[in-house]
């Protein structure tokens, strides 16, 4: 049957719906009929509910009680590939596969008509006086400058009234138009002239768009060091992608990364591309969806959920820094936007871009192997070098208590200083300490809600669970002796290393960056533009910062605790803490002046931090891939994580043991199965944690057996068990 079968009305179809069923319903087709994939509302009980029409009606339920489809909504049906894409991705998953279409149906208005609306821009006029709810419409119209608002989503992201807006309107200062609802998005033009490039980026582009002018599919491993210019040789790739007439996305791990981003692809290309993700309104999420699928948009920066985008003709997709953990979705419907985005480009006929200058192991072993191709870049972009990289053994330095930076980093800075540049000093640890204790009776503060402890936010004043969400004052008083004056900080957080920098340091500017410090994604965005144009002269950062920030000023970066991501039972301890560091350091000198890295280590004999310090990454994948393959994990084993939560530890224990008593599914294709046991984080949101770890063989049908195996059991309403396939954490 083809994409476009149209079934007339009384057909029987199978309407796949976003509610949890499990599997499409019969309906009959409306009057006028529909075609296969239209977008559908559907009488479910006494609602009316979103729903695609999957295919023909399975016939198995009284015809005459079959009700009719409501209404056929004004959107274009869902492509063949892409009803493909959810189903192959739901397989693989073990996703139910209503719970698959909601992450591709997530646009407001979806079954709304087209209609003219007004919309709000930056007009020409000045304001007769400023007042600061003005200055706050002013900065966000600045700040999207591409982007259109309704008057109720301008008023609500500057914080003000519509009346502010309106009066602004009156005196020309902010423009009014009447509109169609959603509009194509400016044309890209892939003529344009981009940045010169070096012989290195030449060639790894030309590599690059060969596999666009084929119309099939092919996986390119970018690898090149930090600053190497990766950006400009993908979006050459970009360029042959529009040239060929198809659409491209670009995925980004961090929201923070898109302003620059953005600004580079508008001086690329002439125009800025559609956005998708958390940080932009409804009105544009709405025209995004519906561009997408029209052709009105030819290139997507987005998140990972810009995957479930319904394209038109997808031809390219680029996973920038692929080796961030933040693509894989730990919640709701677990899957890696890295792996996702290979299985949709197969089922498209796309070129995929996987781009880092650390790539996890997954994408080296596989261009290993020759699955995926790999264009490397040696060199750093111009005259740039890379950074020197140094350890500070702290076994040899005598530090006092509540300091964290070392003597001989401390001197490093204050030469940085002297010359008018930029130091950042990085740790892994959001807030100001991870630890409240009390000195009284020894009661560390935990989460009333987890098996976690509070972490002190001394900016916001409170404490935070970093599992939940909850939030307390700080307390005057131990909340278990209830001793005064007795509570203390316990070890160093980026809040509490900015303090400590402040001190050590009076006379400089001291910037802090964690994602948690900042009321909004404006806020943050503008605190990366005023570092990278020299309004600080130290920066203290989490992992943020590794994520591709260019500050031109910046030539000394001090990890204070290199050691901390190698302690623990991840078997991805090893690489992602090589990775991490690697591109932190990888912020130094990326202007003319060279940089140095200063790892402060305990153990600077530890093979991680010998890696590091040696600069050979291929002697350490071929290490790391060494252990990985005697252990049989992946990425040359398989592996799947079982969770089952309760109110009640003993039920999820229960439930665990007989489990893995009634293994025989699995044991049948090899696979064993450790546990049950209580997860590192045994209580989460006042749920209990019991975990089960299956391991199998690279070649094994894991997602049958798992399914036939927990199909043995039917869980009470309070039992949950979600299965993660290639699972990523293991809290």
């Amino acid at each position: 049957m083809t994409e476009q079968s149209f079934f007339p009305q009384g057909t029987l179809v199978g309407v796949l719906t976003t509610q949890p069923l499990g599997r499409p319903l019969d309906y009959k087709a409306p009057e006028g009929g529909c075609h296969e994939g239209a977008f559908v509302e559907v009488p479910l009980g006494p609602r009316k509910v979103l729903g695609v029409v999957w295919g023909p009606g399975q016939g198995d339920f009284d015809a005459a009680r079959v009700r009719p489809v409501s209404r056929v909504l004004d959107a274009r049906p869902m492509r063949a590939e892409m009803r493909r894409f959810l189903t192959r991705a739901a397989d693989y998953t073990l996703t139910p596969l209503p719970a698959m279409l909601r992450l591709a149906t997530r646009s407001p208005g979806l079954g709304d008509p087209p209609s003219m609306r007004k919309i709000y821009r930056m007009g020409q006029g000045m304001p007769d006086r400023m007042t600061p709810a003005r200055e706050r419409v002013l900065a966000v119209l600045e700040e999207f400058g591409g982007l259109s608002f309704t008057l109720k989503e301008l008023a609500e992201m500057a914080g003000t009234g519509t009346s502010v807006v309106k009066g602004l309107v009156a005196q020309g200062v902010v423009a009014e138009q009447d509109t169609p609802r959603d509009q194509p998005y400016p044309a890209l033009d892939p003529a344009l002239p981009g940045k010169p490039l070096t012989d290195d980026q030449a060639r790894a582009a030309s590599a690059i768009a060969e596999g666009m002018g084929a119309r099939a599919y092919g996986t390119t491993l970018l690898k090149g060091v930090t600053g190497s210019g990766k950006t400009e040789v993908y979006l050459e790739a970009v360029a042959a992608c529009l040239r060929a007439g198809r659409q491209a996305l670009v995925l980004l791990p961090e929201i923070a990364l898109t302003a620059e981003f953005l600004t580079r692809v508008e001086a690329r290309f002439g125009a800025r591309p559609a956005e998708w993700h958390s940080g932009v309104t409804m009105t544009e999420r709405r025209r995004c969806w519906r561009m997408v699928g029209e052709g009105g948009a030819q290139l997507v920066v987005g998140a990972r959920s810009a995957l479930f985008l319904p394209y038109a003709d997808l031809g390219l997709i680029v996973v920038d820094e692929e080796h961030d953990t933040s693509y894989k979705q730990e919640d709701g419907v677990l899957y890696n936007a890295r792996d996702m985005a290979v299985l949709r480009a197969s089922l498209n006929a796309a070129q995929v871009v996987l781009a880092s200058a650390t790539p996890s192991l997954e994408s080296w072993a596989n261009a290993e192997a020759g699955k995926y191709r790999k264009v490397e870049l040696a060199a750093r972009y111009g005259t740039a070098e890379l950074p020197e990289m140094r350890a500070i053994d702290m076994r040899a330095e005598a530090l006092p208590a509540n300091r964290w930076i070392s003597g001989g980093l401390q001197a490093e800075v204050a030469k940085r200083l002297e010359a008018g540049e930029q130091s950042l000093l990085f740790i892994n640890r959001r807030g100001y300490a991870p630890i409240t204790l009390c000195r009284a009776c020894g009661q560390q503060v935990g989460c009333d809600h987890c098996d976690a402890r509070m972490v002190e936010h001394r900016f916001q004043k409170r404490l935070v669970c970093h599992q939940c969400g909850e939030s307390k004052p700080l307390p005057e008083a131990c909340p278990s002796c209830q001793v005064e004056g007795r509570m203390a900080a316990v070890g160093p957080g980026v809040e509490r290393l900015a303090e400590e920098a402040a001190a050590l340091f009076p006379d400089a500017r001291v910037a802090a960056l964690s994602s948690d410090m900042f009321g909004s994604a404006r806020a943050l965005k503008a605190q990366i533009e005023a570092i990278a144009t020299g309004q600080a002269d130290i920066v203290i950062g989490t992992q943020l910062v590794a994520k591709g920030h260019n500050f031109p000023l910046l030539t000394l970066v001090g990890v204070i605790d290199a050691d901390l991501g190698l302690q623990g039972s991840d078997l991805r301890a090893a690489e992602r803490s090589f990775q991490l560091v690697r591109q932190v350091a990888g912020r130094a000198g990326r202007a003319a002046r060279r940089g140095v890295a200063y790892l402060q280590s305990y153990q600077p004999e530890h093979p991680v931090i010998r890696a590091i310090l040696g600069g050979d990454e291929e002697a350490f994948w071929r290490a790391e891939a060494e252990e990985r393959r005697r252990a049989g994990v992946p990425p040359y084993g398989r592996m799947a994580g079982i969770v089952i939560s309760s109110p009640d530890a003993q039920q999820a224990f229960d439930l665990g043991g007989r489990l893995a008593r009634m293994d025989a599914p699995l044991r049948r294709i090899g696979a064993q199965v450790f546990g049950p046991a209580p997860a590192p984080i045994a209580r989460i949101r006042g749920r209990h944690r019991v975990r089960l770890l299956v391991k199998a063989d690279k070649g094994a049908a894991l997602q049958a057996a798992l399914l036939e195996w927990t199909a043995q059991f039917r869980l009470p309403a309070q039992l949950r068990l979600s299965i993660d396939i290639d699972p990523q954490s293991f809290y």
